[in-house]
């Protein structure tokens, strides 16, 4: 039920810029929420948006702290310049895009962070949503050590070939096999990326391969239902993918 915790057992938090090792042996920046509290806790890495290392993420990873959870935001746009958010972000797409292999290492490294802390309950999982949730299921298939992930609105599992570039030279679906952790998907059915059909071949891929999963899939709700902050904010759609989002995660990490 919404609001249906002990909203006091985790207000006293932490949140700050940590750094530690990513791509390439780089030491990179990441926002870092978490909980002071006794007991040993879960944690999260969060791969943000296309919009990059924005307010909206830090926002997002102190709302999961809120619910006990340490979480970590690696800024995965670190490499290109900019002021704000949108500046590197847009350095990024006329680079060519960030490297799907640089993405992938800086997921490793936040996930040995989180695991070398005196505060971690050894159980690390990984969320991301647009870009990141590509991102997210390319971690979950491909990064060893997550214990569960969650897909928000991924878009670019199936690229065709003349879609493949230096710096997303292989297919997200072509790990599939790789998949040894239970998968959540968020996707609203109005959505242009992924489309419903992509969704659909999706999860008739991983029903394919026996993969642990379960998908939500909302109508009326297009790309970015928890954009509180622009007119694709869903309220009954995000509301309910929310507490899903809650559950499996204390279900599987806790």
């Amino acid at each position: 039920m919404w609001n249906d915790i002990d909203v006091t057992a985790n207000e006293k938090m932490i949140a700050e810029t940590v750094e530690y090792e990513g791509h390439g042996g780089k030491m990179i920046r990441s926002y870092l929420s978490r909980p002071v509290v006794e007991e040993p806790i879960p944690s999260l890495v969060l791969i943000s948006h296309m919009p990059g290392w924005d307010e909206w993420c830090r926002e997002t990873a102190r709302r999961f702290s809120q619910h006990g959870y340490a979480v970590a935001c690696p800024n995965i746009y670190g490499d290109y310049p900019g002021k704000t958010p949108v500046e590197a972000s847009e350095a990024m797409r006329e680079a060519g895009g960030v490297p799907d292999a640089n993405v992938m290492e800086d997921c490793a490294g936040s996930l040995r962070y989180l695991k070398e802390q005196s505060w971690s309950n050894g159980k690390v999982g990984v969320i991301g949503m647009c870009s990141g949730g590509r991102h997210a299921f390319m971690a979950a298939c491909t990064v060893d050590g997550f214990g569960a992930a969650v897909d928000c609105w991924g878009g670019g599992i199936f690229p065709k070939p003349e879609e493949l570039t230096p710096a997303r030279p292989v297919a997200p679906i072509d790990y599939i096999d790789r998949l040894e952790i239970p998968l959540m998907g968020i996707f609203g059915n109005e959505d242009f990326s992924p489309t419903k059909e992509e969704v659909d071949r999706l999860e008739a891929a991983l029903q394919e391969h026996g993969k642990e999963y379960e998908f939500h899939r909302y109508d009326g709700a297009g790309h970015g239902i928890w954009y509180y902050h622009s007119p694709l904010y869903r309220r009954e759609q995000a509301m309910d993918s929310w507490e899903k989002v809650f559950a499996f995660f204390e279900k599987n990490l806790r």
